[in-house]
């Protein structure tokens, strides 16, 4: 059975709890501690949509090959006065390649968002985020939703169970693309006097959108095979 390491710390919490449970399956198979040695190269092959206008975007992967952070600096979505009809809804589409070490493949466990939202009372906000590898039918997505009245920082955690992670083929080149999506909704709010707005980003004007690492080593053909 190929080993396996589940990268990012709630989603290896989430785990160590389990294994530590007695409703833990057997058949789950063998963790091991060590990521793999050679580094990940990440680099961006299109990006596209007006929440990630072009030099908004960029990718940088943790020292330890265990996630990699996905930084806007204009990202936002708003309603209300001074905004024009189109401002309700922002998207972002990047094209991410991905260049890991050989003999392993790679599922995304688990994706911290994080934002700052200000909804008047009666507006409402909305997140969501799909992912999948190029040439796959198989796509993760998740959806957060805010009511206001709202005024704060706001963070939405996907996790992903280890059944239904999706995994980049082994021995394949395969793009990996993610989608994330802002939405105002004005709602009952007084449009004339108030903006509601959600951006992607901190209150320092960076956001911090990181995605956690399940690893597994590639299964090797038997012996006479190719």
């Amino acid at each position: 059975m190929p080993g396996v390491l589940l990268a990012g710390g709630a989603v290896a919490a989430l785990f160590a709890a389990s294994t530590l449970s007695g409703t833990h399956q057997q058949s789950t198979p063998p963790y091991f501690e060590d990521v793999p040695d050679d580094e990940i190269v990440i680099t961006i092959a299109t990006v596209n949509g007006s929440g990630c206008p072009e030099g908004t975007a960029a990718i940088a992967v943790s020292p330890d090959n265990k996630a990699f952070t996905v930084t806007y600096s204009d990202y936002l979505a708003q309603v209300g006065k001074g905004s024009s009809p189109i401002d309700f809804r922002k998207n972002c589409q990047l094209n991410l390649v991905m260049h890991v070490p050989q003999g392993f493949t790679y599922a995304i466990a688990s994706v911290d968002y994080r934002g700052y939202a200000y909804l008047a009372e009666g507006a409402s906000g909305m997140s969501k985020a799909s992912y999948y590898f190029q040439g796959s039918s198989e796509t993760t997505q998740h959806t957060h939703t805010y009511s206001g009245a709202y005024d704060d920082n706001w963070q939405a955690t996907d996790e992903t169970e280890w059944a239904s992670l999706v995994w980049a083929p082994c021995g394949e080149l395969r793009n990996f693309n993610i989608n994330t999506e802002l939405r105002v909704s004005a709602g009952t709010s007084d449009t004339s006097t108030t903006t509601s707005f959600m951006t992607m980003d901190s209150t320092d004007g960076e956001v911090s959108t990181t995605y956690h690492f399940a690893w597994k080593e590639c299964e090797q053909a038997p012996a006479g095979r190719s």
